[in-house]
């Protein structure tokens, strides 16, 4: 593998110039030690690509395509694959969730071969360029491409927004209290959706430097393809592998921000608020759980526990999960047990997909999926597309959820929606 140190770079812009020699980006925009890289993803290769259910079995192709470890690197990447997952790929992970509705064109899930990347360590503020398999061509035509870079030029989103009627949100959230009462569930993760089409030309990079400015976050995304592309701010992880430890991040509860002294006051109604500590503490032990299928027995730590993270529109409480993976688990194994994450559909898992099937009626697609990698050297890291809005055409789709349980005041979980949907709404003014 050949690495070099280049000078601090605008990734972004670098994918703007050239969307399909850079598709990829997966971004810190606002970092710390736990997620202080920045990854653009470079002359994809070899593609395995799912537009249907039935088609073939993802996980088990992925995994038989993963080399074995070839490199040891302190790197998060070091070349490998970039993935992409629907929300519908749960159709092909729990069969009694095959007929899970999915009518885009949009794939269920996608692997990209990547030799090449250019990976900004925030913390050292270091650079560097990589070549998995020592390509000096291709080396040299990402450092010729650097030479050229240009600012990408500001445009205002022009078009009309559609949103999903309230009544419709508002009827699922009193459907939900009947399954909770009934002892179906706990807690179910409901979505609303917003549409904006657009009437001038733009481009993802675009959306999506529009979007760091107004939401930044440290799990941000760019997807760009001909067919579809996928614009991310979210502040959630997954999962990430280093060596035999894998982690969760998850996050349950949410207030809006306020000015001043409000703020500071909801900062502590949250994280004081004993039924938002209860919902944390149910969904943290679901996430536990999941965990236990794939770590060792009395591996699992609680490192960080119920934590604020706040962001420009809301306040988070967060915690950390460590657990030592079992020896011989594989890719397939990992993503089984944890995709999608608890924190997005409810507990118990399976049951609140079939309820959130049931009363959203369209395919969730980019939305509670995730985006991440597996590196050459053992490495991964995936996040949960929250705060993401997908473009098709002059197309964009976002949506915005709230956990729902038997003494939600369902005025009160709409209104949850709309916090968490004004950093991506506010781009489209």
């Amino acid at each position: 593998m050949k690495v070099i140190s280049i000078p601090d770079i605008n990734l972004d812009a670098l994918s703007y110039a050239n969307p399909t020699r850079y598709p990829f980006l997966l971004e810190s925009v606002n970092h710390n030690s736990s997620n202080r890289f920045s990854i653009l993803f470079a002359h994809p290769g070899k593609k395995i690509v799912l537009n249907d259910l039935e088609e073939f079995d993802f996980l088990d192709k992925l995994t038989a395509s993963i080399d074995a470890l070839l490199i040891y690197s302190d790197l998060p990447f070091t070349g490998g694959w970039f993935v992409y997952l629907s929300y519908e790929l749960i159709g092909q992970i729990e069969p009694t969730l095959k007929q899970i509705i999915h009518t885009s064109d949009q794939p269920i899930a996608m692997a990209v071969q990547i030799p090449t990347a250019i990976i900004i360590d925030h913390i050292n503020h270091q650079t560097y360029l990589l070549d998995q398999f020592d390509s000096k061509y291709r080396i040299d035509q990402v450092l010729a491409d650097i030479k050229q870079l240009k600012l990408i030029p500001d445009c205002k989103l022009t078009g009309t927004l559609y949103t999903e009627e309230e009544a419709k949100f508002l009827s699922g959230v009193a459907k939900n209290r009947e399954y909770i009462k009934a002892g179906d569930v706990f807690q179910v993760n409901l979505s609303r959706q917003w549409q904006y089409q657009l009437t001038n030309d733009i481009t993802p990079t675009q959306i999506y430097q529009a979007l760091k400015r107004t939401n930044p976050a440290p799990f941000s995304a760019l997807v760009q393809l001909q067919t579809f592309s996928i614009i991310s701010s979210s502040p959630e992880r997954l999962f990430s592998v280093d060596g035999n430890v894998i982690q969760s991040r998850p996050i349950a509860g949410t207030y809006p921000r306020g000015v001043g002294s409000e703020d500071k006051r909801l900062k502590q109604q949250l994280i004081n608020h004993p039924k938002e500590r209860a919902e944390h503490i149910m969904l943290l032990d679901l996430e536990r759980n999941d965990l236990g299928k794939v770590c060792e027995y009395g591996s699992i730590k609680i490192d960080e526990i119920m934590g604020l993270e706040s962001y420009p529109f809301v306040h988070h409480i967060v915690s950390n999960i460590k657990g030592k993976i079992k020896l011989n688990t594989t890719i397939k194994h990992l993503i089984s047990a944890l995709f999608p994450g608890g924190t997005i559909t409810g507990c118990p898992k399976i049951r609140c997909m079939q309820i959130i099937q049931e009363l959203e009626q369209t395919p969730r697609q980019s939305y509670t999926g995730s985006l991440g990698y597996v590196s050459s050297n053992g490495k991964m890291d995936f996040n949960i597309l929250i705060r993401t809005i997908s473009k098709e055409n002059n197309l964009l789709t976002l949506r915005t959820g709230s956990g729902i349980v038997f003494d939600s005041i369902a005025k009160q979980e709409l209104e949850e929606t709309k916090h968490k949907a004004k950093g991506m709404l506010q781009i489209f003014v």
